[in-house]
């Protein structure tokens, strides 16, 4: 089969690299616009993932068979009604969701309220836009503390504030809503109870009636160890997770991933693609925090590695309504990912140094090396983004896993380069 992902980070490489291990040949793939490790599981072509039009053309010319959307942009901006809608293109397996069922990513306002109508738990929540700004005063004076407010679109994973005070919460409120603070994606504010617990991401493939579960993670978000600082795109991965044991997986399949995916049948709405589930563990109960169209980064660098079925081949099940004739099968051992970044980041950072890799003899059986923020110039592989590579390791436990990722990342050069050596810390 001929395959199109779209995307040019660490979760386009994983995919393409667990199509690479598990199809036999079978599968030719092509990455748009890609970076030099996807190069290697496949052909990079040089196109936007907004350019529909040029994407279209290219699927045609070249006998593609299905698109895979890596990241949620091109979801949130139509492309798969784009294909559904062309007569021409419409034959091509498209695996995302329409851009209505793209909403549970794009509007936290669309997403909380899916929630409720399939009582699906969540924290509590009420939304706001600027007609009505004069109730949301009061109603920020009088909420407990701390007060969570979301922009209700996309804004670059930088959308959530948690306020310590309600001095500090009305103004962020006024900030978002008056000042443009994020701008359109802040236009209506979603202001939540704030829930205290540990989170974990779960994944599914849907068909918009049947899913599959794939491997669970958790991913950490701050930049510093111990999880200090400021958030980030992620700096790391674990899976599984140690404290999602079977009971509390079933659960979340019983309480939230079922209710879902039967709410988007019985709503209608168009969804063949990933779900990915923001959760969190409160006194042993699962409540959700968000929906993303698509899978996480860098949680696919651990979940990629640990399913040992092709990923395409469950991708064309869903296409086709087969998923429930499919079933995966998982490594069992433990897989830990660590992000290395340029320095500075999140703040602002330099782009352009060299990339020293190591030789691939001195890479350890069990250990990958995903590119994410890279590129090609002048013949050698430079840094081209803020999340610019990481290790995943296989390991009996979390620590043992953690240990080998971190050897090879110490192989690794880069001017800047910064990486988090504590992932897992928690469960060692």
């Amino acid at each position: 089969m001929k395959i199109l992902i779209l995307g040019s980070g660490g979760r386009e490489h994983a995919i393409a690299w667990n199509i690479q291990q598990h199809s036999n040949g079978r599968d030719e793939v092509f990455v748009t616009p890609g970076n030099p490790g996807t190069a290697q599981c496949g052909a990079n072509i040089n196109l936007s993932i907004t350019d529909f039009e040029g994407i279209g053309k290219f699927c045609l010319e070249n006998l593609i068979e299905m698109v895979i959307a890596g990241p949620e942009e091109p979801l949130v901006k139509g492309a798969c009604d784009f294909f559904k809608k062309n007569d021409s293109l419409k034959h091509i397996h498209f695996i995302g969701p329409s851009q209505f069922g793209a909403q549970l990513e794009g509007s936290k306002a669309f997403a909380k309220a899916f929630m409720q109508r399939h009582q699906i738990p969540t924290a509590a929540y009420k939304e706001f836009k600027e007609e009505s700004f004069e109730e949301g005063i009061p109603y920020l004076q009088n909420h407990s503390l701390p007060i969570v407010l979301k922009a209700d679109g996309l804004a670059a994973g930088k959308g959530v504030v948690i306020c310590q005070n309600h001095e500090e919460a009305i103004e962020e409120f006024g900030a978002m809503i008056q000042q443009a603070k994020f701008g359109d994606a802040g236009k209506r504010v979603v202001v939540e109870q704030f829930l205290d617990g540990i989170e974990l991401s779960v994944f599914v493939l849907t068909d918009g009636k049947d899913y599959v579960l794939l491997p669970e993670a958790k991913d950490y978000k701050r930049i510093g160890e111990k999880d200090t600082g400021l958030n980030t795109g992620g700096m790391g991965a674990v899976s599984p997770v140690p404290f999602a044991d079977d009971a509390f997986m079933q659960k979340i399949i019983t309480r939230i991933i079922k209710p879902t995916v039967d709410g988007l049948h019985k709503e209608n709405i168009d969804y063949t693609g990933f779900i990915f589930f923001g959760l969190i563990k409160v006194n042993e109960e699962p409540f959700t925090i968000e929906y993303n169209c698509r899978m996480g980064d860098p949680e696919t660098e651990v979940v990629m590695p640990r399913l040992q079925t092709n990923i395409a081949d469950l991708c064309l099940a869903a296409a086709q309504n087969r998923l429930h004739e499919m079933s995966t099968e998982t490594d069992s051992r433990t897989a830990v990912t660590m992000m290395a970044v340029s320095g500075g980041y999140p703040g602002s950072f330099e782009k352009g140094f060299k990339i020293v890799f190591p030789p691939a003899s001195s890479i350890p059986e069990g250990s990958i090396i995903f590119q994410a923020g890279t590129k090609v110039h002048e013949q050698q592989v430079v840094t081209n983004g803020g999340r610019v590579l990481c290790v995943t390791s296989f390991g009996e436990n979390v620590a043992e896993a953690a240990f080998r990722s971190k050897s090879v990342l110490q192989q690794i050069k880069f001017d800047g380069m910064y990486y988090r050596s504590d992932i897992g810390w928690e469960f060692m």
